[in-house]
């Protein structure tokens, strides 16, 4: 006899308690659902997507630390880490300028703003200084000083992750010079420390479907679904935007790696969900680098290139500004000149550097572009108070595929990349061990289990640190 199929209520209802990506969605929608119906219970719900994220953030710190210093001390080469670095900047700084050009260009073609005619003086300029909290931008000299951590305990506490990355950076280096003999117990308690913090971050996952529930009642009650109507201009073009930005990071992947794009969103999924209905794509930084690793990036590409991005590549939010400031420049009836235009897009790649961390940082940066241009009036920027919250998602998707695209890109550059391994990976094809890479992600993943670069010389167990030069990874590599 033929066995039997479940009916669809039990396959429903075992999809739902085994697929992290169905309990996000369902819950996504009942939280829209929720803040529709009951707006002002809605509101009270954003606790439970904060305390989530607080959850998320206190193991991140120490993952990148354990993940860079490990990559460091297995590859067994600072110089191919200090290329790596390089070559991530030089990647972001394009990414970055192509995304702002994007923007210059469709807010010229669309015009957003025109025929609104808003008074300046009408504007509430003290809601700016609300929304941001009374920060301010960094100066060059003062980001790039407060990239380096004054006490050790400190940077992870205040959760600076530049800081960590420097700080594990020297810690690896270390390791490096000092050798097997004098440090034999160094590097194996860090990787089982790594192996902690993914198991931590596998129980915290489980609260994931509570966290977009509360983040998305809390969304829609607040705000509303009428503002969209109001802006739909503008958010309509954001979007565009972000898609066609999106294409070309995946026209760029394919010729770089020879990876799609569309596969690797569904790969990360149930990732890419959660930082929708959360608005935060450090909910998800664990998940993703467990994920990337597991893709055959190297540990030591995957430390550097993705928190590093979290800093110097947010390229939705570059797409967001250039659009934005055109837009309330149109707004109010300030027509910008090119070199105007020129002059945001250079403003725009520094202060966008600096943003990360930053409350209000959005407001922050398009306050410091129409101050530099001297056209457009300061508190202007209040007309995005309104619609800033709705463009989230778009800088969302956009930040974080931009970063795992650079992840991808930079790996193939240096030959940190297995490609047989990403595209077996890409395709469902590569099975991860039992025992710690299920989709939960708990325990050791497929990459911590098989490095991608395997020392020629033997190593003393109890360090795992090559004492001779590793030899070049085994998969082709351009």
């Amino acid at each position: 006899m033929p066995p039997s199929v479940p009916s669809l209520p039990r396959r429903v209802a075992r999809t739902l308690r085994t697929s992290l990506f169905a309990q996000v969605l369902c819950a996504l929608v009942l939280g829209i659902v929720v803040g529709k119906l009951w707006p002002d219970t809605a509101t009270a719900l954003q606790p439970l997507g904060d305390g989530f994220t607080r959850l998320i953030k206190t193991v991140i710190s120490p993952l990148v630390f354990c993940v860079v210093v490990v990559g460091i001390a297995k590859a067994g080469d600072l110089k191919a880490f200090g290329r790596i670095g390089v070559k991530a900047l030089i990647w972001f700084e394009v990414a970055s300028t192509v995304a702002l050009v994007i923007g210059l260009l469709a807010a010229n073609l669309v015009g957003p703003g025109k025929g609104m005619n808003v008074d300046p003086g009408s504007l509430d300029a003290a809601a700016v200084e609300k929304t941001t909290g009374g920060e301010h931008l960094p100066s060059t000299t003062e980001f790039l000083l407060h990239a380096l951590p004054e006490s050790f305990v400190g940077a992870f506490a205040d959760n600076e992750l530049l800081q960590v990355l420097i700080l594990a950076c020297l810690v690896g280096a270390a390791l490096l010079h000092l050798g097997h003999t004098k440090v034999p117990k160094i590097l194996p308690a860090i990787d089982q420390a790594q192996e902690v913090i993914f198991a931590v971050v596998g129980f915290v996952m489980r609260l994931a479907p509570i966290a977009v529930f509360g983040a998305m009642a809390h969304l829609v009650g607040n705000y509303g679904l009428g503002v969209m109507k109001t802006y739909a201009k503008l958010i309509v073009l954001c979007y565009v935007a972000a898609a066609l930005f999106i294409v070309l990071l995946a026209v760029a992947l394919r010729l770089v790696t020879g990876l799609s794009l569309w596969k690797f969103l569904r790969y990360i999924r149930e990732e890419m969900l959660l930082a929708l209905g959360t608005a935060s794509t450090e909910a998800v930084m664990p998940r993703v680098m467990q994920k990337l690793r597991r893709a055959g990036a190297r540990d030591d590409a995957v430390g550097l290139v993705l928190p590093t991005g979290y800093s110097f590549n947010l390229d939705g939010a570059s797409l967001y500004l250039s659009i934005g400031t055109l837009f309330i420049a149109q707004a109010v009836g300030v027509d910008l000149t090119l070199g105007q235009q020129v002059t945001v897009v250079l403003v725009l790649m520094l202060t966008s550097k600096g943003m990360a961390g930053i409350p209000g940082s959005a407001f922050l940066a398009l306050s410091a572009t129409a101050s530099s241009l001297g056209a457009i009036p300061a508190g202007a920027v209040a007309l995005l108070l309104g619609v800033d919250r709705i463009m989230d998602s778009m800088r969302v998707v956009t930040n974080l595929l931009g970063n795992c695209v650079a992840v991808f890109a930079v790996s193939r550059w240096e030959g940190a990349l297995d490609t047989d391994r990403a595209k077996k990976t890409l395709d469902g094809d590569y099975a991860a061990p039992p025992e710690g890479g299920d989709e939960d992600g708990g325990g050791k993943d497929a990459a911590a289990e098989t490095p991608a670069i395997a020392p020629t010389t033997a190593e003393t167990p109890a360090s795992g640190i090559p004492t001779q030069k590793p030899k070049e990874p085994a998969p082709e590599v351009g």
